[in-house]
């Protein structure tokens, strides 16, 4: 029997009748009671000019969050490097496992998570925005959060480092993981008919490190669970109309699970919407515990990392309390876990 932790991946996201002071209030809330179900790690991303997402600044909420909590360990899900110079990346993370020795991850992503214009707003060139930057720029980072006497040595230097994550949705990051012997979260929830493909790679590849003697993968999964099938359903179909809406370049907030559900698909977005869904987690206790081990089964991967864009905050944590429910207990560490 493997037992596999569980974690909680959060975009803190706006709903249409919400602003961003509810959105990281909610966020806020939630880690909290993350911590109290035993989840092992709570990760924020960094998206830009998303009228949906107010988790812009990762290495600030996670100030904030690893503050609010006291034993759970807060990250980067992730921070996008191309976005920034790496000596920001390692001042800012630096700072953060000084002020929580222990508690702090550093998932670290290539793409921009923002539009062109946006992506040079934020580093003012286009200089290091490409793939082909993106090893060196890590590396860089990562001598710089070393004390690597051949750099830049970032301050705060912590005692111990953050622990850097290489996150995913294609086989080059996957590939650069395993080079480098680092953890590797691959980004199933948008990148489902790619996971397999990207895991076996990693192993392939892998590397015995200074950080990990072994391969350990996470899977970042959409998991909406509720009291019954078609309440889940109900509740995803937000997160649905806010992707469409995103992906057609009209971002808008959240919408309510009722303006959602009266809301009229075409065909061709009902097909996108059902493509997504393929590797989802939705449904009940029973039908989504069926669903992660499933894909516990097909990755075989060393934890799993939940997340979901329900609209209302007691609906989003009943979400989670129910998988949190199904899971049994490890009795050192007190990390939630599925058995398979």
């Amino acid at each position: 029997m493997t037992h596999v932790p569980l974690s909680i991946l959060d975009l803190a996201p706006v709903s249409s009748n919400g602003d961003t002071t509810e959105a990281l209030r909610n966020t806020t809330e939630l880690a909290r009671r993350a911590e109290s179900w035993g989840y092992q790690r709570f990760w924020v991303a960094e998206h830009h000019n998303m009228p949906a997402i107010a988790s812009s600044s990762p290495a600030v909420l996670l100030a904030h969050l690893a503050a609010a909590t006291s034993t759970i360990r807060v990250g980067s899900g992730g921070v996008m490097l191309p976005n920034h110079a790496p000596l920001v990346v390692a001042e800012q993370f630096g700072t953060l496992e000084s002020l929580h020795p222990g508690r702090i991850d550093l998932g670290i992503g290539r793409a921009p998570g923002a539009d062109q214009r946006t992506a040079l707003a934020l580093r003012r060139t286009m200089q290091g925005l490409s793939a082909e930057d993106f090893p060196a720029e890590l590396a860089e980072l990562i001598a710089m959060l070393a004390g690597d006497p051949a750099r830049l040595q970032a301050v705060p230097t912590a005692a111990g480092l953050p622990q850097i994550w290489l996150l995913g949705s294609s086989d080059f990051s996957a590939r650069l993981a395993g080079l480098l012997g680092l953890p590797f979260s691959f980004a199933h929830h948008f990148s489902a008919a790619h996971t397999e493909p990207a895991l076996a790679v990693y192993r392939q590849s892998f590397r015995p490190s200074q950080w990990l003697d072994r391969p350990h993968a996470m899977v970042a999964v959409s998991a909406t669970c509720a009291d019954t099938d078609e309440r889940a359903e109900y509740l995803a179909k937000p997160g649905w109309l806010s992707f469409l809406r995103l992906r057609a370049g009209a971002p808008i907030r959240l919408p309510t699970p009722d303006e959602a559900a009266g809301y009229e698909f075409s065909p061709a977005e009902r097909a996108f919407v059902e493509q997504r869904r393929v590797g989802q987690a939705l449904g009940s206790a029973q039908t989504v515990a069926g669903q992660l081990s499933e894909l516990l089964g097909r990755t075989g991967a060393d934890e799993l990392m939940l997340t979901n864009q329900i609209y209302d905050l007691e609906d989003r944590m009943r979400s989670y309390q129910l998988i949190a429910e199904l899971s049994e207990r490890q009795t050192s560490g007190h990390a939630l876990c599925l058995s398979v």
